[in-house]
């Protein structure tokens, strides 16, 4: 069975369920966990609402404070649980590369991940990180919807 499990998060409610899920499978089989969650470095030409609206101070240090609430919320729920849990925040422009690149530097066996299901012209311009993972991670993916 799996000994490391890779769980990376946004800090939307699904990818929160996917983080419950992830510890809760790293509990029943006895695997330790790595709980991720990636940022995009800030852009002066940006579609993104938080950086539309932010001075690059602004937004490093908000997104960095949100990225330490997620983390910290998911390394209580793993370390209540009993799991043996690290967390990572990486500043990357492809969260999925994140991803996979943390995933294989950590050792990790799985990564458990949320998708958000998008479909049409929003899965065209936003993208599909899990979708990402599936076609390049040589590691076994596991996608809670």
């Amino acid at each position: 069975m799996f000994k490391h499990i890779l769980i990376p998060t946004d800090g939307s409610e699904l990818a929160t369920q996917a983080v419950d899920k992830g510890i809760d499978l790293a509990a029943g089989t006895g695997a330790a966990v790595t709980v991720m969650t990636v940022t995009e470095p800030f852009r002066i030409l940006s579609t993104g609402s938080m950086q539309v609206e932010s001075t690059r101070a602004s937004y490093d240090a908000d997104a960095t404070a949100h990225a330490e609430r997620i983390l910290q919320a998911a390394r209580a729920k793993a370390e209540a649980a009993g799991v043996s849990v690290q967390t990572h925040h990486k500043w990357h422009d492809s969260p999925y590369e994140a991803i996979i690149d943390t995933a294989l530097a950590e050792g990790c066996d799985l990564i458990a991940m949320a998708s958000h299901g998008r479909r049409g012209m929003a899965a065209v311009v936003m993208g599909s990180q899990a979708t990402k993972i599936l076609t390049h991670s040589k590691i076994p993916v596991l996608v809670y919807r």
